[in-house]
C-alpha cells in the first residue's frame, strides 16, 4: 500500500529482482509481509515483496519456492543493506519463512516478533501434506491448493475482490474449508461485509496487484509445503535459539485450528522456542492482526525490540 515517505526500488537477491519498500534510519527492522511505523523512532523499516507476490519476480517452476530458496533470498537482502543483523516481525506466510531464517541462520537475527503463526516442529514419521489430509480432509483450504491452477479458476469465477473481501472477513473459528464448487462461500448478488479497519484505496490496491500477477506465486508456497519437509530433514529436532515474541488473536483461523492453541500455551511452544520471552494473546481479533490492531501491533514490536538495540 503505497503511504507518503517511503521509498520503493528493486534489488538483486540470490538472482532474481526483488521489489522492496523502506522509510527510516537506524538499525534494520525486516517486515515479512507488513509496514508498521516505526520509522519515526530510530528504526530503518523495510518490507521486501517476496518472490512470487506483488513486484518482486516469480519464478514458474513450484520447487523455486521452497524454504532454502526463499531464506536465501533475505540473506541476499540482508547483505544488500550492508548490515550482519536485522530484527524480523513476520505474520502469515513472511511467519512460516521468518522462522524458516530463524532455524537456518539464527545469526542474522537479533530478534523476532511473530504474528499468527507459531513455529511447526518438523514430524519425521509422516509428510505435512498426508498429515493435514488426514486430520481436516480434501477441503481442506491447503488441500485444495495443491492442485496447480484448480483454485484459481474458482477465483476467477468469483471475482478478485469479492475473494479478498471475504479472506479479510473471515471470522469462523477452526480449520478453513473450501469445498469444490464454491471454495468461499460466496453467495450470488449477497453483499460482502466489509472490515472497517480495511479501507476502499487499500482493498483496490490489494486487488490491482493481484489481477496484475496473478494468485499462482502465492499458492506456489502451499504446493512446496511437502518439499519443505524433505529439504528440512537434517533440521528434525533442532530448537529456535532467537529472542522472540509471539502475538495472535484469539479468533484467528490459526489460533483456533485443532491443536494449535494447546501447542503454543502448553510449554511445547517454549521447549522448540527456548528464547521465547512472551506469547500475547489479543482478544477479538482475527488473522490479520497486525492490520486490524495496528497501532497496538506496533507497541508491542517496538516495546520488545527496544530492548535488544
Amino acid at each position: 500500500m503505497p503511504l507518503v515517505g517511503i521509498d520503493h526500488r528493486i534489488v538483486r537477491a540470490n538472482g532474481i529482482k526483488m521489489h522492496i519498500a523502506e522509510k527510516g534510519q537506524g538499525s534494520v527492522v525486516l517486515f515479512l509481509h507488513g509496514f508498521p511505523e516505526l520509522c519515526s523512532v530510530g528504526y530503518h523499516s523495510v518490507a521486501p515483496d517476496l518472490r512470487g507476490f506483488s513486484d518482486t519476480e516469480a519464478p514458474t517452476s513450484i520447487t523455486s519456492y521452497t524454504c532454502d530458496h526463499i531464506v536465501n533470498d533475505l540473506v541476499a537482502l540482508i547483505d544488500s543493506l550492508g548490515v550482519e543483523q536485522v530484527f524480523l516481525v513476520a505474520h502469515d506466510w513472511g511467519a512460516i519463512m521468518g522462522w524458516y531464517l530463524c532455524l537456518f541462520k539464527p545469526e542474522r537475527v537479533k530478534a523476532f516478533v511473530c504474528l499468527s503463526v507459531p513455529f511447526t516442529p518438523r514430524s519425521p514419521q509422516m509428510k505435512p501434506m498426508d498429515r493435514m489430509q488426514g486430520f481436516f480432509g480434501d477441503d481442506y483450504y491447503i488441500c485444495r491448493f495443491q492442485a496447480p491452477g484448480e483454485i484459481e479458476v474458482e477465483i476467477a469465477e468469483l471475482g478478485t475482490t469479492n475473494v479478498l473481501k471475504t479472506i479479510f472477513s473471515v471470522r469462523k473459528p477452526g480449520p478453513p474449508c473450501f469445498p469444490k464448487g464454491n471454495a468461499f462461500g460466496i453467495r450470488t448478488n449477497a453483499s460482502i461485509s466489509f472490515p472497517s479497519w480495511l479501507s476502499e484505496e487499500e482493498l483496490t490496491y490489494y486487488v490491482t496487484k493481484f489481477d496484475q500477477k496473478g494468485f499462482t506465486g502465492g499458492l506456489n508456497y502451499y504446493q512446496a509445503i511437502d518439499q519443505n519437509w524433505e529439504v528440512t530433514e537434517k533440521w528434525t529436532g533442532v530448537q529456535v535459539k532467537v529472542p522472540m515474541m509471539f502475538i495472535v488473536g484469539d479468533l484467528d483461523m490459526v489460533y483456533t485450528t485443532l491443536g494449535t492453541n494447546e501447542y503454543i500455551h502448553n510449554g511445547d511452544f517454549k521447549n522448540d522456542v527456548p528464547f521465547l520471552e512472551e506469547a500475547v494473546l489479543m482478544e477479538g481479533v482475527g488473522h490479520f492482526i497486525n492490520q486490524e490492531r495496528a497501532k497496538e501491533i506496533g507497541s508491542h514490536i517496538y516495546d520488545f525490540i527496544k530492548k535488544f538495540k
